[in-house]
């Protein structure tokens, strides 16, 4: 005879352990930004809480936000004003020539593969006339 196990008053096998597996999570954590404005309210708070004790921390606690938050924002602001806390994108930076590169890249594509084409039918003009034995009268200008 088997042994089987029996559910227990929750609905759980009794002998069943829980599976130690970790899930990978679906989504991905996203950067928080700020706006200057944002950032300038905040800074001006902290103007204000400074004569309270334990005032700057309630503020961070409350706003969600870390004291390297504030001593980045105040040296920005610092640099040139309410501009300079306007949130940068961040990566690496376009190129302003780039644009401008791949359209005369692809130009001098199109114009070489004309060129080709015009050097094969050149060769076919040459090849027929002298197969037919038209001589092809040159310009005086032309050098051979």
């Amino acid at each position: 005879m088997t042994h089987v196990d029996k559910p227990n008053e929750t609905g759980a096998k009794a002998n069943q352990r829980p599976d130690p597996e970790v899930v990978p999570r679906t989504t991905r954590a996203e950067r928080r930004t700020f706006t200057a404005e944002y950032k300038a309210w905040v800074l001006e708070e902290v103007e204000k809480c400074r004569t309270q004790p334990g005032g700057i921390g309630a503020l961070l606690r409350r706003e969600g936000l870390y004291s390297s938050h504030l001593t980045r924002w105040r040296r920005q602001q610092a640099a040139a004003g309410l501009d300079a806390l306007t949130p940068k994108k961040r990566g690496r930076q376009a190129d302003p020539n780039a644009a401008e590169l791949k359209r005369l890249q692809r130009e001098n594509a199109r114009l070489l593969r004309q060129l080709e084409r015009a050097d094969l039918i050149i060769a076919a003009q040459k090849k027929l006339s002298e197969a037919l034995g038209i001589t092809l009268e040159r310009e005086e200008d032309e050098t051979p």
